[in-house]
């Protein structure tokens, strides 16, 4: 085997391990399944990988020459420009990771990091001021006390699309929110309207302690959140269309 074949080798297999690290980090903490589906991003994250993995190894297979004066320093720029565009990639991907599953009147609501309002950050519970660098957190929404507070909050939302649920500030924990999950919940039944029965009762299988449902509102595709009634404990985010 040439030296050349060995390096393009190398440097395709030591890619192909730092994006396989990258994707478990991403499809398993930031983009839980069926996430990233919903917030739009599976076919961006996987082209980004495609993309990073092949192009850095072809490129230092081709300017590799045995006896080059500058082959160090060419495979060197390769190597950090691969490194930067991953980098830059990964952290745009951060970003737009899904932070808080919020309750919100009667949905859920799927806030992604760089659409929170932090200007009253510091209103906010502590455990709230900051997201989880893992998977999102469930949460709920409390309006504001203060009626002049609610009115700019509500025409916020109405003209300029700023839902209450991308407020930290008006985080509570979810328990708190048990009493109206229960009120607005949907019979799992419901779930035929706007879906294949089939696939209804393939999903349902899975998750026998679900018995009702609410909405989840997401940037691109809207999905279910599977819950107990009983105890309005979230039993899963499942890929089911809430309406039509």
């Amino acid at each position: 085997m040439t030296k050349r074949i060995h390096f393009f080798i190398k440097h395709l297999t030591l890619s192909f391990i730092v994006a396989l690290v990258l994707l478990g980090l991403i499809f398993y903490c930031w983009y839980p399944t069926p996430l990233a589906k919903a917030v739009g991003v599976t076919h961006i994250i996987l082209m980004l990988f495609a993309i990073d993995i092949i192009i850095g190894p072809l490129l230092g297979l081709l300017v590799y020459k045995e006896h080059k004066k500058t082959l160090k320093f060419d495979l060197s720029v390769i190597i950090l420009i691969q490194i930067a565009a991953l980098c830059y990639g990964v952290y745009s991907i951060e970003q737009g990771r899904p932070v808080w599953l919020v309750y919100n009147v009667d949905r859920f609501e799927l806030v992604r990091k760089n659409e929170l309002v932090d200007t009253n950050i510091q209103q906010a519970q502590p455990q709230f001021q900051k997201p989880s660098w893992f998977k999102p957190q469930y949460v709920a929404t409390e309006f504001a006390k203060d009626i002049q507070q609610r009115n700019d909050e509500m025409f916020a939302e109405v003209l300029g699309g700023i839902s209450i649920a991308q407020r930290p500030e008006r985080y509570v924990e979810l328990t708190q929110a048990k009493n109206q999950i229960q009120q607005r919940a949907l019979p799992l039944v419901e779930l035929q309207q706007y879906n294949p029965k089939t696939d209804v009762e393939k999903i349902l299988a899975k998750y026998p302690k679900a018995d009702t449902w609410l909405p989840l509102k997401a940037n691109a595709v809207d999905m279910v959140v599977l819950l107990n009634k009983e105890t309005a404990e979230v039993i899963k985010i499942v890929d089911l269309r809430p309406w039509h």
